[in-house]
């Protein structure tokens, strides 16, 4: 009874702890986190280990095609009407040249043999086996892909969910100053000491202001959606953000030694696709040139008969008669009208396209690698300019509303200050999210390690 208190209490823990992580409504991830988290369960990191399982079944499907395969079978026959076979009427005595007909099987019979096959030699047996291997390196290459994929996906996300925040908080401050002045220059026109054109201008930003806010909070909400989705969460979960977007700006900006860090081709994910489909390439050209070599297969088989009129061969009384035979085969190809030599040219014509597309990878590489170092190195220095076009901003917007309120700047001067505030802050935030992407896409070709 103890015993069976145990484990009803340790099933009752274990349930409990089921329910209580089914039931987690909210997730909190830094950058890194949210990264380590999506190579294991977003959908297209758990589908690509999915396709590394299904290619190691694969390959052993295809290895086990040359080891010993083993078959049984079991027929039965009844014949309602058995036929006859003439023999010369002369073996019983009968007329020379007359026939009698005679019944040589019984009713019923039953036949159960079991085989044994062996592939003693098969030259595309053997290149299958190393297209199988190639086939599973191809598959863990592409798991690595699409675990780079995903960190890109990720960091865009995460991005963007800092971005539409620091957005909504700048464009709600906006609007609260908005609105004061155009509060302040309506009741000083509703007292004659304004016109009426300034605060049309006020409240022309002010209907902009509100336009934008409602936008807002309205991508706020797709891009915490697509966050949850590239994660692999349902969109309904809470997703709390840890780190800030000037915070990770400001990391990525002092990572500037990954513009010294030179290229490593070989080591490049998409090099090593594109040399998979070399090796690829090459194995279905060996595979059009083995099948002119011939096959040699051994088989061995065992069985018993029976037969007889009446249905007993499930009793003790039923006579069984066994057999064997063991045998090879030996297949050899000796003309096909050129049709093998016309495949394996195909084959070979592939296998030099995949040979210039590896060199076009190279080269392309080379060139992605390039550019992504100077997208880096000018978000670096569009971060540091929008900085300071968004100081020199926020002063040119402060002396135009100052100047604004004291009666020297008109309301369509103090509009344009604003609009020019606007872009800058608008310039500023894309800044920092720039670096941060810019920084993975370098990362990515450079094959940067993934932080788990």
């Amino acid at each position: 009874m103890y015993k069976n208190y145990i484990i009803t209490l340790m099933l009752l823990m274990g349930f409990l702890g089921y329910s209580q992580e089914e039931n987690q409504k909210s997730y909190q991830f830094s950058l890194q986190e949210a990264i380590a988290f999506a190579v294991d369960s977003s959908y297209n990191a758990i589908n690509a280990r999915k396709d590394v399982l299904a290619a190691m079944k694969q390959k052993w499907e295809t290895t086990a095609d040359g080891l010993p395969q083993i078959n049984a079978n079991v027929d039965y026959q009844y014949n309602p009407i058995i036929q006859v076979t003439p023999l010369p009427a002369e073996i019983t005595g009968g007329e020379p040249g007359t026939f009698v007909p005679v019944q040589f099987s019984t009713r019923q019979n039953v036949n159960a043999t079991a085989t044994l096959n062996q592939l003693i030699f098969d030259g595309s047996y053997i290149v299958a086996l190393r297209a199988a291997k190639t086939f599973l390196k191809y598959s863990a290459n592409f798991e690595e892909k699409t675990q780079l994929e995903v960190r890109k996906a990720v960091v865009d996300a995460y991005g963007n969910v800092l971005l539409m925040e620091e957005s909504l908080a700048i464009i709600e401050r906006n609007l609260a100053n908005a609105q004061s002045n155009f509060q302040e220059t309506k009741a000083i026109f509703e007292n004659g000491l304004a016109e009426e054109e300034d605060v049309e201008q006020l409240e022309i930003t002010v209907l902009q202001l509100e336009n934008e806010l409602r936008n807002a909070k309205r991508n706020q909400q797709i891009t915490k959606e697509t966050l949850n989705f590239v994660l692999g969460i349902p969109i309904d979960v809470s997703v709390e953000l840890t780190d800030g977007l000037t915070e990770l700006a400001q990391q990525n900006l002092m990572e500037e030694d990954l513009l010294d860090e030179e290229l490593n081709v070989e080591s490049n994910i998409d090099f090593k696709i594109a040399d998979n489909l070399v090796r690829q390439r090459e194995l279905e050209w060996k595979l059009e040139r083995s099948k002119a070599l011939p096959t040699l297969s051994a088989f061995a088989n065992y069985g018993y008969l029976s037969f007889n009129d009446d249905f007993n061969f499930l009793s003790s009384d039923a006579d069984w008669f066994d057999f064997s035979t063991v045998g090879v085969s030996l297949n050899v190809p000796i003309f096909s009208s050129l049709k093998r030599s016309a495949r394996s040219q195909r084959a070979e014509i592939a296998l030099e396209q995949a040979e210039v597309d590896l060199e076009q990878s190279t080269q392309q590489l080379k060139l992605d690698a390039s550019r992504a170092k100077s997208d880096f190195k000018y978000a670096a220095e569009s971060y540091i300019t929008s900085q300071r076009n968004l100081d020199l901003a926020e002063r040119i917007e402060h002396k135009n509303d100052v100047k604004f309120k004291e009666g020297i700047a008109t309301s369509f001067e103090l509009r344009q200050a604003q609009q020019q505030l606007y872009s800058a802050q608008n310039e500023y935030l894309q800044a920092m999210l720039n670096i941060i992407t810019a920084k993975a896409e370098l990362e990515t070709i450079l094959n940067k390690p993934i932080t788990r």
